[in-house]
């Protein structure tokens, strides 16, 4: 593809990558902990794509000897060897081709030359088989095409690459949210002992640490201590309401939704992405996921309060 166009598509990259970066918005595809790479991968893109950009657009040097021959120059014939110099006569030029071989002779008069000897000898005619001319194909005869109507760097049609770049810059994909987790499997993490609640009431718990502690734990561990849970709400098996939230292990490619069912009084006209701050207590109650087959745990609401969506929306 056009040369200038991969320098430009390099420096769109490292430009979104960079804004992306060294705002909230990265936190929709990464952990927060990749920042620093992120920004120093933006950096990087930023700089190749500026160096490919003056190289490109740097001014050209004049051509030098060992370019292509100049077609219509007198012919001059090298001595034969004998007695007394060759001469040629005719107008006939010897090009040459891309490769440095002799080139087409033109549509000039033969050549002829003494070699030294008295004997005459006979050069090549205007269509000599000793090559193709300096009017061939390639870079010889036709300038920067290649032969294929595509220019010197490629084809023009390249510069649509240029396209989905500018929607990255232009358009911020969201964090995924209740489309992604409604065709995910619940994700659980299965333990065999569970570390005592931190203090305060009601004591903050991720969704997959309360989802964990009461599938696997039955609840022994949580108690009747209150908990407090936030994550987007949507439709569930059997009716229920859902909170969701994802989890992410690297980025938003591998990420999977923890899916915790709502028991007890919700406001009214909810919505699926509304996000929730819930407050309640354990309940045995389970349901399956529809998706995978995996448990759901219940928590029995108390209090429900309607939030923005947070800054980073994943769960690492």
């Amino acid at each position: 593809m056009n040369r200038q166009a991969q320098a430009v598509i390099l420096l769109l990259v490292g430009g979104a990558v960079l804004r992306a970066s060294l705002t909230d918005q990265y936190l929709n595809y990464v952990k927060a902990g990749l920042q620093p790479y992120l920004i120093l991968a933006g950096a990087i893109l930023v700089v190749a794509g500026l160096f490919s950009l003056w190289y490109e657009l740097r001014p050209t040097r004049p051509a030098t000897a060992g370019g292509p021959a100049v077609a219509g120059g007198p012919a001059v014939a090298g001595a034969g060897g004998g007695d007394g110099p060759a001469v040629a006569g005719g107008s006939a030029v010897v090009g040459m081709d891309g490769g440095g071989s002799p080139g087409h002779a033109g549509h000039g008069a033969a050549v002829h030359g003494d070699d030294g000897h008295g004997a005459v000898t006979h050069g090549a005619d205007g269509h000599g088989a000793d090559g193709h001319g300096a009017a061939g194909h390639g870079d010889d005869g036709h300038g920067d095409d290649d032969g294929h109507g595509h220019g010197p760097g490629g084809p023009k049609v390249a510069w649509l690459l240029l396209a989905p770049v500018l929607g990255l810059l232009l358009v911020a994909p969201p964090a995924l949210g209740s489309y992604a987790a409604g065709r995910a499997g619940s994700a659980l993490v299965e333990k065999s002992d569970f570390a005592p609640l931190p203090a305060g009431d009601p004591v903050k718990l991720t969704m997959l640490d309360y989802a964990s502690r009461a599938v696997f734990d039955r609840g022994v561990s949580l108690g009747e201590r209150r908990v407090e849970l936030t994550g987007f709400v949507m439709r569930g098996p059997e009716g229920t309401w859902l909170l969701a939230r994802m989890m992410l292990s690297c980025c938003a490619a591998d990420a999977r939704p923890v899916k915790v069912a709502l028991a007890g009084q919700l406001p009214e006209g909810l919505r699926d992405e509304q996000w929730l701050r819930v407050t309640g207590g354990y309940t045995g109650r389970q349901v399956k996921d529809t998706v995978n087959g995996e448990t759901i745990p219940f928590i029995e609401v108390a209090e429900v309060a309607l939030i923005e969506a947070p800054v980073e929306q994943y769960e690492s």
